[in-house]
C-alpha cells in the first residue's frame, strides 16, 4: 500500500459532525496493519489516535494523515506493559472528552515447537496480545459506556482457530482474544457496544515478506484466491466493523483469509 491519502470528505449533509469525528484509538499503527487501518480510519472522518512503541515512525503515520486533512495525533506506549497501555486510554479519553473506537491490533510472534518453548517466550506473546488487549478493552469501555456507543475491534489470527505448528504461545493468545471478545460483545451489546475479531490469514508485511519464497508460493497453493491479502483487505474489514452501518453486528469473528481455512 502507499502512504497517500484522498483527501478527507467533509460531513455529509444533514449528518451530524460530531459523529463524522469520532475518537479512535488504534494500536500498533507505526506499519503494516494498523499503519492501513489508522490511515483508513482517519480518510473515513475519524481522529485516530495511532499508538505503538516507534515515536518516529509514528509520526510520518501522523504527517500523512494531517497532510491529506484528516486528524490523528501518535502516542508512544509499549503495549507489554498493559498497565501503561490502560493509563493510555485513560488519558485519551479524559483529552476529547469521548472514546468511540478501540483497535486492538500490536501484536508480536516469539515461534517455535512446544518442546523448546521457553516460559518467558510463552508469557511474553500472551501479555502483548492477550492481556494488554483486555486491559485496553476494559478501560475504554467505561467511556464507551458513558457515551453509550462504542466499536471494539480486535485483531486476532487464523491461528488462533485452527492451531499453527510451531505457535502454541501465539495461537493461544489469539485464541483468548476471541474469548474475551464474545464475552464482551454479551456484556456490553445492550449498551450500544459492539465488539468482533477480524482474524487474518497470511498477509503481505514485513513478517511474511521475511519468509522464504518456496514458503509462501507453498501457502499460495492453499489460497483460493491466490494471492496473500494487503493491509488494506484488513483495514476495509475493520472501516466496516467500526462504523455505525455494523450496529447489528457483534460477537463475530470475521476471517479475512481470502479463503484458506473455509
Amino acid at each position: 500500500m502507499t502512504d497517500t491519502l484522498a483527501p478527507c470528505a467533509s460531513a455529509p449533509r444533514g449528518k451530524d459532525p460530531a459523529i463524522e469525528r469520532r475518537v479512535a484509538i488504534v494500536t500498533g499503527a507505526s506499519r503494516g496493519i494498523g499503519k492501513a487501518i489508522a490511515l483508513r480510519l482517519a480518510r473515513d472522518g475519524r481522529h485516530v489516535v495511532a499508538v505503538a512503541r516507534n515515536a518516529e515512525a509514528l509520526a510520518e503515520v501522523v504527517s500523512a494523515i494531517t497532510a491529506a486533512g484528516g486528524s490523528a495525533e501518535a502516542r508512544s506506549c509499549d503495549l507489554a506493559d498493559a498497565a501503561s497501555y490502560a493509563q493510555l486510554v485513560e488519558e485519551v479519553a479524559s483529552a476529547h472528552g469521548r472514546l468511540d473506537i478501540l483497535v486492538n491490533n500490536a501484536g508480536i510472534t516469539r515461534d517455535g515447537l512446544i518442546l523448546r518453548m521457553s516460559d518467558d517466550d510463552f508469557d511474553t506473546v500472551l501479555s502483548v496480545n492477550l492481556r494488554s488487549c483486555f486491559a485496553g478493552c476494559r478501560a475504554a469501555s467505561r467511556h464507551m459506556l458513558r457515551g453509550k456507543w462504542g466499536r471494539i475491534v480486535n485483531l486476532g489470527s487464523v491461528s488462533g482457530i485452527s492451531g499453527n505448528a510451531g505457535q502454541a504461545n501465539y495461537a493461544a493468545a489469539k485464541a483468548g482474544v476471541i474469548g474475551l471478545t464474545k464475552t464482551i460483545a454479551q456484556e456490553l451489546g445492550s449498551k450500544g457496544i459492539t465488539a468482533n475479531v477480524i482474524a487474518p490469514g497470511f498477509i503481505s508485511t514485513d513478517m511474511t515478506d521475511a519468509l522464504p519464497q518456496m514458503v509462501k508460493d507453498k501457502a499460495i497453493e492453499h489460497i483460493p484466491v491466490r494471492r496473500f491479502g494487503t493491509p488494506d483487505d484488513i483495514a476495509s474489514a475493520c472501516a466496516y466493523i467500526s462504523s455505525d452501518e455494523a450496529g447489528y453486528l457483534t460477537g463475530h469473528v470475521l476471517v479475512v483469509d481470502g479463503g484458506m481455512t473455509m
